[in-house]
């Protein structure tokens, strides 16, 4: 007679136990976050501290303490410490933001009521600052704009081509040369970019003040951040793309044009744009190479000219000028909602010349 066992598949108890273990239910972090909050603010308020800066980072201890000391009671030390993790991240996440989203929102608060029509088509000629509220800032933004412009069409070119030779044809003493200086400029304190165009420029050459000389300052600080960008971007393209191409019999140069760029061409222009984001709200170098003026300079390569930055430092600068301080904080409005503006050219014109969409 055969003997016939039975296979079950039934679990072991401990083993149950290790896949059926407890976790927070999926509201907890939420419900930590409130908590802790709630108990910040009170201990701040409690505690007489007058700052709501104070407030919030005392809640943001509490939030990694409560929630990894909750965690750890329920789910066990080893999920604790990767819920601690992740609350970190939400924690520095929100610390970024926080400023940014005050800063703007109070700048629009500041600003918005100097924005008109008026303020933005007339400039500031025959307008005495100190005793009328009249005057405006498209002096300001037409300078600022060819400025930028000008800067752009100088720096952008030589970046690009930098970064393409450091990353496809550079070796030797004379790319890790280059490296070094490139290095070496991204640290380059804007007064120093201006005295040095201020010196070779205006002094040595005698060219006068203009937008074109302070065009060649922000020319300069914005060079090595393209260099930069455009290098990383390079090189995340994959290798595999380049040997496809060289196999088909393709020239280096025209694989360059045709494979590498195209793949990269959305982070270049991001690169681009936080470039230009930098030297757009630049005080130093345009205070001594353009010099300024009140009137309307559609020419930058003849005479002074303005530009949104300085035009808010002169504004913002003069002691108890309620008119001043509302144009300042009217232009620093205009500026943001123009760097803002670039940034979304550029994801635009990224989106559009992507591999991805078919191009």
């Amino acid at each position: 007679m055969s003997t016939v066992t039975t296979v079950t598949d039934a679990t072991p108890p401990q083993l149950g136990h290790r896949l059926t273990a407890a976790r927070l239910p999926r509201w907890a972090p939420g419900g930590i976050a409130l908590a802790s909050i709630a108990l910040g603010c009170g201990i701040g308020a409690v505690a007489g501290l007058a700052s709501h800066l104070q407030w919030g980072l005392l809640s943001a201890l509490l939030f990694l303490a409560v929630g990894y000391a909750v965690s750890a009671s329920v789910e066990g030390r080893r999920q604790a410490k990767d819920r601690f993790a992740t609350s970190l991240v939400w924690v520095a996440f929100i610390c970024a933001v926080v400023p940014l989203v005050s800063l703007t929102f109070y700048t629009v608060q500041q600003g918005i009521g100097a924005i008109s029509p008026e303020f933005l088509t007339h400039s500031m000629k025959g307008v005495v600052a100190t005793l009328s509220p009249d005057g405006g800032i498209y002096h300001a933004i037409i300078g600022t704009v060819e400025q930028v412009l000008l800067a752009t069409l100088i720096a952008a070119p030589i970046g690009l081509l930098t970064a393409v030779y450091l990353v496809e044809y550079g070796r030797g003493r004379l790319a890790k040369a280059v490296t070094f200086f490139v290095d070496v400029m991204t640290g380059v304190p804007s007064v120093v970019a201006g005295l040095f165009i201020l010196s070779l420029w205006n002094i040595l050459l005698g060219f006068q003040y203009s937008g074109f000389s302070g065009s060649l300052a922000l020319a300069i600080l914005m060079m090595p951040v393209v260099v930069r960008s455009t290098e990383e971007m390079l090189k995340l393209v994959p290798n595999e793309l380049r040997e496809a191409s060289y196999a088909l019999g393709v020239p280096r140069w025209k694989t360059i044009l045709r494979i590498v760029l195209p793949t990269a061409i959305g982070g270049i222009t991001t690169g681009v744009m936080l470039a230009v984001a930098r030297i757009t709200g630049e005080t130093a170098p345009v205070m001594m190479l353009v010099f300024g003026a009140d009137f309307i300079n559609g020419d930058p390569f003849n005479g002074p000219q303005q530009s949104l930055p300085l035009y808010i430092w002169q504004q913002y600068s003069q002691v108890n000028n309620e008119f001043g301080y509302s144009r300042a904080w009217g232009a620093a409005l205009v500026l943001i909602a123009f760097v803002m503006g670039l940034n979304l050219i550029a994801r635009g014109i990224a989106r559009w010349r992507s591999p991805k969409g078919g191009r």
